[in-house]
């Protein structure tokens, strides 16, 4: 390739991923359905802006899907890998055979032959890491019990991906080295690669845990920030070699490598230097997936491969919906579980072509499940976007499997909506000054996990008008409205103050944008989640910078009503960006001024608090 084409390959590559990421975030769709779409429209299919090269800029382009493996593997120390053995072993362990076994069974009763049946089906059982943490990642769902239960079973799959690239040689009518030679093991027996396999294994997990952290020391000693990005560059680089010279996948060398680094003290160094190297390698990946989907294939036999997309995407859908309730999810986190993991996987390519070169798969059957993959990832966001705007609201209007709970507690005088990290403060200091509150939440696994610890709380929507009627609403006398989901709060706000007016609400407001939107209802008592605590530590810091602890109270003091008082003038122009920009100037200037009066007014004046003794902490 000229170096001509290969700079205007990379202009069409980085101009698709500059365009398509912003729009679609703007939409509300993901960065990943843009890479995706991205990838159609430049590729032969649509515009031909991209061909020939698309194999191997997805050669490169899966090097971020090993990079981010690798920074997966450094979040998961030994430790953690334990707490969530159950969740990863058991939940991912029955959706991989179940899944397999289901699709691999369909196939055979399609006519495939068994082995090439169970190929199909431990292909198609594997779902997308790089999709799926990172539409979760980008939505805040990671963390949740559907965003953790969904991590375990992906998890799972990456390293079952192991066991099968041995499982597979013993399969095969050929050896891998008729036509997948390149490997230094391809020439042996079967049961000889599945040794080598485990030794390679081994061999990293060795070199990891004795041999990767002195030389960490030793590059982190010479205090040059670009060899210390080098040095882990050859690392991920040097294990994707080793892998492929062993007939491995790299992916999961370099995951394993990130799994016994995880408690390495460079850790979060490590984090930060690949980061940016994988989140540009990833949206390459996705715009290869698109640009390399084979739409001729859905011309020439449109029923086969739309049957099979549409048959595996089901299947999938249909284990991971049976296996939820037997881990205790509700049917919101069912939901979110299931649509989340019903595409195919990046992990299919990499098996798709190891049972090609066996031999286990003819070349048209491969060249289906290719494209049945790649079109399956392709709507994978679009499955995501339809739990988030049809399956979730209507989960949340009360279609979840748990029913509310029956509340008998109606003397309160006080109602506390959310019973996460914020609600929890608010109903301790109540409940430890004699304050009898009711206590609602809507997390089913957070309620049950509080009741051990013998906290009281309901389990129900706080927006709805019978449970809020329960809790008694017409006599409380106070309404805290904890929640962390903004539109939510709105609809609670509109409810009791439509119903229950004589009610006092005390919203927390999730940033300044929900703060305008709560003062523009009428809501009187509002606390931002952070500005307290972030006024609190900027009194702290001044004091350590020298001021005296009272010149620091009091311009905290001043700092905290003038910005109360800037946010209710704000409100009423919410939306009128210029106009909020102007506001903001002013204030700042104002903010100053008065801060400058006030200390030489103290001093001037012989403010008694300028003269108290410093405090002895000796």
């Amino acid at each position: 390739m000229h170096l001509e084409d290969l700079l205007l390959g990379s202009f069409v590559y980085l101009a698709a991923a500059v365009i398509a990421a912003p729009l679609f975030a703007r939409m509300g769709l993901g960065s990943v359905l843009g890479y995706l779409v991205a990838g159609i429209l430049i590729g032969p299919s649509v515009l031909g802006l991209v061909g020939s090269e698309g194999a191997d800029v997805m050669h490169f382009a899966e090097f971020g899907v090993i990079v981010m493996l690798f920074l997966v593997g450094l979040e998961l120390q030994p430790s953690k890998l334990w707490e969530l053995r159950k969740p990863i072993l058991g939940l991912g362990g029955l959706q991989v055979a179940f899944t397999a076994a289901a699709i691999g069974g369909a196939a055979l009763a399609l006519g495939l032959e068994w082995k090439a049946a169970l190929a199909a089906g431990l292909i198609l059982a594997m779902s997308s890491t790089a999709i799926v943490v990172q539409s979760l990642n980008e939505r805040g769902l990671l963390k949740t019990a559907a965003g953790q239960s969904s991590f375990s079973v992906l998890l799972f799959q990456d390293i079952a991906v192991i066991p099968m690239l041995a499982l597979l040689p013993l399969l095969a009518v050929a050896q891998a080295g008729d036509d997948h030679g390149g490997s230094f093991i391809s020439g042996l027996p079967g049961w000889l690669q599945a040794v080598a396999v485990l030794v390679a294994v081994a061999a990293i997990v060795l070199a990891g845990r004795y041999l990767m952290r002195p030389l960490f020391r030793w590059v982190a000693g010479t205090g040059i920030r670009e060899i210390f990005v080098a040095f882990a560059l050859l690392i991920v680089v040097g294990i994707t070699l080793l892998m492929g010279f062993v007939g491995l996948s790299a992916a999961l060398g370099t995951f394993l490598a990130g799994v016994v680094l995880a408690e390495s003290e460079y850790r979060h160094e490590l984090e930060m230097d690949l980061d940016p190297f994988k989140g540009l390698l990833l949206a390459i990946f996705f715009i290869a997936v698109g640009s390399g989907i084979d739409f001729s294939l859905l011309l020439r036999v449109p029923g086969t491969l739309i049957g099979t997309v549409v048959g595996f995407v089901l299947v999938k859908l249909a284990v991971l919906v049976a296996l939820a309730p037997l881990f205790r999810m509700n049917w919101a986190d069912a939901s979110r579980f299931s649509f989340s993991l019903a595409q195919g996987g990046e992990f299919a390519f990499v098996l798709i072509s190891f049972t090609l070169g066996l031999k286990l798969l003819d070349a048209d059957l491969a060249g289906l499940l290719v494209a049945a993959v790649a079109i399956s990832m392709a709507l994978a966001p679009l499955l995501m976007l339809f739990d988030d705007k049809v399956m979730q609201p209507m989960f949340a209007r009360g279609g979840s499997i748990r029913e509310a709970d029956t509340i008998d507690e109606s003397e309160a005088r006080v109602i506390i909506a959310g019973h996460g990290r914020f609600g929890m403060t608010v109903g301790r200091l109540l409940q430890a000054n004699g304050v009898k509150a009711v206590v609602l939440d809507h997390d089913a696994e957070q309620i049950d996990a509080l009741r051990k610890f013998g906290f009281k709380v309901f389990y129900g929507d706080a927006s709805r008008l019978d449970l809020l009627d329960a809790a008694g609403a017409r006599e409380a006398e106070v309404l805290v409205l904890a929640i962390d989901d903004r539109e939510k709060s709105m609809a609670i706000v509109e409810t009791v103050q439509r119903n229950f007016p004589k009610i006092k609400i005390f919203a927390r407001a999730i940033d300044r944008t929900h703060a305008y939107e709560l003062i523009n209802a009428g809501v009187e008592n509002i606390h931002r989640e952070l500005f307290s605590s972030s006024v609190d530590l900027a009194r702290d810091a001044l004091a350590a910078l020298g001021h005296h602890p009272f010149e620091a109270q009091r311009a905290a003091n001043l700092f905290r009503s003038i910005d109360e008082r800037l946010l209710r003038t704000s409100a009423p122009h919410h939306g009128d960006q210029s106009k909020l920009i102007d506001i903001a100037r002013t204030a700042r200037a104002e903010i100053a001024k008065v801060l400058g009066a006030d200390r030489g007014a103290a001093k001037e004046e012989g403010d008694p608090a300028w003269h108290a003794p410093e405090r002895d902490d000796a």
